[in-house]
């Protein structure tokens, strides 16, 4: 019983990780990770390298 706990919990997880990325590809997030990554339709910078 508890496995199939352990198996939804991950599941949701994932399945929550996936829509959370659709829904910002939706808005037009390019880097979905990046704070300002919704501000701009250009490269959002947080792999600018110095």
């Amino acid at each position: 019983m508890s496995n199939i706990i352990v198996i939804l919990v991950i599941l949701a997880i994932v399945g929550a990780a996936i829509a959370k990325i659709v829904i910002e590809k939706k808005k037009g997030a390019k880097c979905i990770g990046c704070p300002s990554g919704g501000t701009s339709k250009s490269n959002c910078g947080c792999n600018t390298h110095k």
